[in-house]
C-alpha cells in the first residue's frame, strides 16, 4: 500500500468539485458547495451522529443508504448545517437530490446531501439548486478537482483534509481516497463531521458496511476537540467495482487488505480533525496501553482527551500529570491507582514522568520542550493486562472561546 496524489478522485470513475454560491453571506471567496460523482454505479456504507437531535440530511442519508439500490452522487455544502429545520428541511433534502439526479442524468434515489454549518436556518435554495448546475458542468478527475471538493465542506477548519492510497487486491490495483472536514462540535460516537471515502474496489454492500462499522470505532469515534457531539455527523462509503478485482464477498485476505487501507485512511482523517480542532496550536494523542479490557482502554483514552483540564496543560505545555491521573480515577474504570506510569512524547523526545503513579523526578524543562511541539503524546501503562486504544484531540486555547463565541456572527 502506497500514499498517492488525490482524495476523493483518486479511484478509478469518480469526478468531485467545489465552488462558492454564496451561502455563507458575509465571507466572499470561501467555497461552500461541492459534489462527487460517480461514474458507475456505488454500494455505500455509512455511519451517523449518536446526538438523538439529527439533522434533515443525515435522515435523509440513513434512508437512501440503507433501501436505493446504489449510490451515485453526493452534493455537500457548508455554512448552514439544514438541522432543526422540521420538515422545510427534509424537504430541501429532496429538491437537491431530485436537481442533481437531473443535471447528472441519474435516479434521485442515487444522491446524497451533506451539510455542515449553523444550526436552525433553511438553505439558500435558490443558490443552491443553481449551485447543482454550475458543479456538475465544473466535475473533474484530476487530484485539484478532489481539493476543490474538500475545500468546499470546511467551516472553521484552517486546512482541507485529504488523502488517498493505492494497493493490490486480487491481482488488481485498487484506489482509495477520501476528505473530510470538521473542527469544532466533535466528540466521540461521531462529531460535527463529514467525512467521504471513495474507492473502485469490488465488495459487496454487506461486506462495506460491516468494515465501516467496524472501522469506525478506532478512528472517528476517537477523536474529540470540545465535547460537543454534532447533529450532523456523517461518515459515508462508495464502492463503484471499477478496480474490477474478485468481489470481495467474505472475510480473508482480500477483506483484511482493504479494511487496512480504509483503517489508514480514517486515522488520517480524524487525526487531521483533531489536530485542526478550534483554535488548537496541537494534536493531542492519548495512549492507552495493558489495559485488562479494550473497553476500558477506550474510556480510559477518552476520559484524558477530553479532560478540560488536561487540555489547557497541553495549551501551556506544562506536564501537569496530576490531571492526567484524575482524568484516569473518574472514568468510572476500576483499576490500581498506585501501579500507573505516565510518558510524554514527541519529536523532540520521550521522557517518563510518573512511575506507579508518583513523580520520577523529571526534568520540567525537558517536559516543556516535548509538549512544545506540533504534535504531542501521553503513553499511559496501566499495567492490568495486554488491550490498548488511542484517542486523540487537541490542547484547549483563548482562541477557542473567541471562535464560538462569534461563530454566527
Amino acid at each position: 500500500m502506497k500514499q498517492i496524489a488525490g482524495g476523493v478522485t483518486a479511484a478509478k470513475g469518480f469526478l468531485a468539485t467545489g465552488l462558492e454560491v454564496g451561502i455563507k453571506e458575509g465571507h466572499s471567496g470561501k467555497k461552500d458547495m461541492a459534489m462527487v460523482y460517480s461514474t458507475a454505479p456505488c454500494v455505500a456504507a455509512g455511519t451517523y451522529t449518536s446526538n438523538v437531535v439529527k439533522a434533515a440530511p443525515v435522515k435523509y442519508d440513513r434512508e437512501i443508504v440503507d433501501h436505493s439500490p446504489y449510490v451515485q452522487a453526493i452534493v455537500v455544502n457548508s455554512g448552514v448545517a439544514n438541522a432543526c429545520t422540521g420538515e422545510e428541511g427534509m424537504e430541501n433534502c429532496r429538491i437537491l437530490a431530485k436537481e442533481a439526479g437531473k443535471v447528472l442524468n441519474i435516479p434521485e434515489n442515487s444522491v446524497i446531501i451533506g451539510s455542515t454549518g449553523v444550526i436552525g436556518a433553511q438553505l439558500p435554495m435558490e443558490k443552491m439548486t443553481k449551485g447543482v448546475g454550475l458543479l456538475a458542468k465544473q466535475l473533474g478527475d484530476k487530484p485539484e478537482d478532489a481539493t476543490l471538493a474538500a475545500e468546499a465542506i470546511m467551516t472553521t477548519d484552517t486546512v482541507s483534509k485529504e488523502i488517498a492510497f493505492e494497493l493490490t487486491i486480487g491481482g488488481k490495483t485498487v484506489h482509495v481516497g477520501g476528505m473530510c472536514k470538521g473542527s469544532g462540535m466533535i466528540h466521540p460516537n461521531m462529531c460535527t463531521m463529514l467525512a467521504f471515502v471513495t474507492t473502485d474496489v469490488n465488495i459487496s454492500k454487506e461486506m462495506l458496511t460491516e468494515m465501516v462499522k467496524e472501522n469506525v470505532k478506532d478512528t472517528f469515534n476517537m477523536i474529540s476537540v470540545d465535547g460537543d457531539t454534532s447533529t450532523n455527523d456523517t461518515m459515508i462509503v462508495l464502492a463503484n467495482g471499477q478496480a474490477d478485482n474478485p468481489k470481495i464477498t467474505a472475510h480473508g485476505e482480500e477483506y483484511d487488505l482493504f479494511s487496512k487501507a480504509l483503517l489508514e485512511i480514517n486515522t488520517y482523517l480524524a487525526k487531521k480533525m483533531a489536530g485542526d480542532g478550534e483554535g488548537a496550536t496541537a494534536l493531542f494523542e492519548v495512549k492507552v496501553q495493558n489495559a485488562d479490557t479494550k473497553e476500558h482502554a477506550v474510556t480510559l483514552a477518552k476520559s484524558v482527551v477530553t479532560s478540560s483540564l488536561v487540555k489547557c496543560a497541553i495549551a501551556g505545555h506544562d506536564a501537569n500529570w496530576g490531571r492526567i491521573l484524575c482524568a484516569l480515577g473518574y472514568s468510572g474504570v476500576e483499576f490500581d491507582p498506585e501501579k500507573v506510569d505516565i510518558f510524554f512524547e514527541s519529536k523532540a523526545g520521550t521522557l517518563k514522568i510518573v512511575e506507579n503513579s508518583v513523580s520520577t523526578g523529571y526534568s520540567e524543562e525537558e517536559a516543556t520542550k516535548i509538549l512544545s511541539e506540533e504534535e504531542v503524546t501521553a503513553r499511559i501503562d496501566m499495567k492490568t493486562g495486554n488491550c490498548e486504544a488511542t484517542a486523540w484531540g487537541c490542547d484547549l486555547t483563548h482562541e477557542y472561546v473567541s471562535i464560538n463565541a462569534d461563530y454566527r456572527s
